[in-house]
């Protein structure tokens, strides 16, 4: 499912949010990547969006 933009951030701000508060990461990165990205919890959720592993739901009004 395609989500629009509003969805997109609403999912990589609330994910960033956990991992920042210490949840574990749900992709392997290197220490290098890591590293690279200065261990930014919005670039590793951003990373976890691009490969469709953050583990939250949108629910959507029915019209």
């Amino acid at each position: 499912m395609k989500h629009t933009v509003f969805e997109k951030a609403r999912l990589i701000g609330s994910r960033a949010l956990q991992i920042s508060q210490g949840a574990p990461l749900l992709v392997k990165l290197s220490q290098k990547e890591l590293e690279k990205i200065h261990y930014n919890p919005i670039e590793i959720a951003k990373i976890e969006y691009a490969r469709d592993v953050i583990p939250l739901a949108i629910k959507r009004p029915k019209q």
